[in-house]
């Protein structure tokens, strides 16, 4: 298992416990413990909720893309969604990405908001697919020439 395919197993597991907050509510987390996406694989990879998550998205989004780990199970879940991400003009907004697919209706859910159960499995597929990727082996390069001498018939004198 990648350390990020357990960052997104114990976020399933928040999701589970704390549920899911609406997404109207313009928070990463509420007074009540529910958490949005973000907010669950930010304390899979912290083991922390900090208080900005409650009422300051912006101090709480800075929070966020400034943890690798997080940003890198973000990503994960990004590639597994049905939909593209905006992009923000410097690269693909995933937090965005993942609010968006919340807040909307989806046609691949019967034209119905996510639930805590289709979150739980979207974070299940990005688990797979970060597992997967971190078990391909590297592949090799020919980067540096290897000369190998297979020696021929020996020659009569």
């Amino acid at each position: 298992m990648s350390e990020t395919g357990l960052i997104l197993r114990t976020a399933q597991q928040l999701v589970n416990y704390f549920g899911l907050i609406n997404p109207d509510h313009g928070h990463f987390a509420d007074e009540h413990g529910r958490l949005d996406i973000t907010a669950a694989v930010f304390r899979a990879a912290t083991g922390k909720t900090p208080n900005a998550f409650l009422g300051n998205p912006a101090h709480a989004r800075l929070l966020v893309e400034t943890n690798e780990p997080t940003m890198a199970a973000l990503a994960w879940i990004s590639r597994v969604l049905p939909t593209d991400p905006p992009d923000s003009g410097n690269g693909d907004d995933l937090i965005e990405h993942l609010a968006g697919w919340l807040a909307q209706t989806d046609p691949h859910l019967g034209h119905r908001r996510p639930g805590t159960s289709d979150v739980i499995g979207l974070l299940e597929r990005a688990a797979l697919a970060a597992d997967r990727a971190s078990s391909i082996p590297a592949q090799r390069t020919t980067d540096t020439p290897h000369t190998v001498h297979i020696p021929g018939p020996r020659r009569a004198a």
